[in-house]
């Protein structure tokens, strides 16, 4: 019986890994790394060869074992194994793996990207040593339960601990939650429903359609029309960080009562590009407490939760910490002062959770 292959050495692994992260997958055939290349020896080809070869199929299949969140992502973007990042230069990905973490970029270089790295090599090694051609071992592990899409956090704000949720998934599956904020742009002109912009799902879901799918009443669109009539304001930028009340047109039927719309989007002139400043998160999400506190009485019952995106964290520019600061800067104060009202944040991505998570966790003294 033949004799098994010697198994690599992590740290070879690890440096022909980091000439892929400088390189990119794309260049991966103009490599040389005979280990990885070695590994790729012992992996069955399938159905189908990868762009990059079978080098390519090794970095990928290790990368799946490594169990989701933060580590797999901020892997898949270091690498370019994200799906649009192959051509990506090695900066960008290096940055976009640093936002993963919530990190500047320099910090990620300095401490994180070597770890993640490092767990890349590991998993290659693992995929050597417990594969067998055309066994089941050659397969991604899989996980042992599906990440949560919903988690209930305690959090510690000065001399109490309040429940704050987190919803992993599109803002359009929020169910029961009586106000779900949105952010605009400072003319409060919502975009195409079309679009993949937390506005524009909104917009989209809340629309009135007939059986067949046909538009009967852009709800929410009109009534935001609506409200810049009546305040005078159609066609003219209103303050960064205002906030207008919508209905949540026929998501009243999944319990969502109104939507908060808070201008934080200033579009850069002769541009399809928008700045948001933290600091107008920060007095937009202040001012949703107000209304909200206005409101509420007004409602039977009355209102009593509201849910938050990561304002500004698509093409407003900000990093998810920058966001997320921003916005927990007035949840906290509002809490502070004794509110109770139920707190709510939806985000699309688990690695976006995972941040979260980490920044609310309690700490140690």
């Amino acid at each position: 019986m033949p004799s098994s292959p010697p198994v690599p050495d992590h740290g070879a692994v690890l440096a022909e890994v980091r000439k892929v992260r400088r390189a990119g997958v794309v260049r991966l055939r103009g490599l040389d790394v005979p280990v990885l290349a070695g590994v790729a020896r012992g992996v069955p080809r399938g159905d189908g060869e990868l762009p990059g070869g079978p080098v390519e199929k090794v970095l990928r299949l290790a990368v799946s074992r490594m169990g989701g969140g933060t580590l797999q992502t901020a892997a898949e973007y270091s690498l370019g194994l994200a799906q649009g990042t192959r051509d990506w230069p090695a900066s960008d990905r290096r940055r976009r793996a640093a936002q993963v973490y919530g990190v500047s970029v320099e910090r990620f270089r300095k401490h994180h990207e070597l770890m993640v790295l490092g767990q890349v090599a590991e998993q290659v090694v693992a995929l050597h040593r417990d594969g067998t051609p055309g066994g089941a071992e050659n397969s991604p592990v899989p996980y042992d339960r599906m990440p949560a899409a919903h988690r209930t956090l305690h959090v510690r704000v000065h001399d109490r601990t309040v429940p704050v949720t987190l919803h992993v998934h599109s803002v359009d599956l929020v169910r029961d939650i009586d106000v779900v904020v949105s952010p605009t742009n400072i003319y409060f002109a919502l975009p195409a429903p079309y679009k993949s912009s937390v506005s524009a799902t909104l917009r989209r879901a809340g629309a009135h359609r007939d059986p067949v799918g046909g538009l009967v009443e852009d709800r929410i669109d009109d009534e935001l029309r609506g409200w810049t009539a009546r305040h005078g304001a159609p066609g003219r930028a209103a303050q960064p960080g205002t906030v207008a009340a919508t209905s949540a047109g026929v998501l009243d039927g999944q319990g969502i009562r109104r939507i908060y719309h808070v201008a934080v989007a200033v579009p850069r002139p002769e541009t399809n590009d928008y700045d948001v400043q933290p600091a107008d998160i920060t007095r937009g999400v202040a001012r949703v407490f107000a209304l909200l506190a206005e409101e509420s009485g007004r409602h039977d019952p009355p209102l009593r939760s509201v849910c938050l995106p990561l304002l500004g964290a698509g093409r407003g520019g900000l990093t998810p910490l920058e966001s997320f600061g921003a916005l927990w800067a007035a949840v906290e104060a509002e809490l502070a002062r004794g509110a109770d009202w139920e707190i709510h944040f939806v985000v699309r991505r688990h690695a976006r959770a995972d941040l979260l998570e980490r920044l609310l966790a309690p700490r140690e003294d």
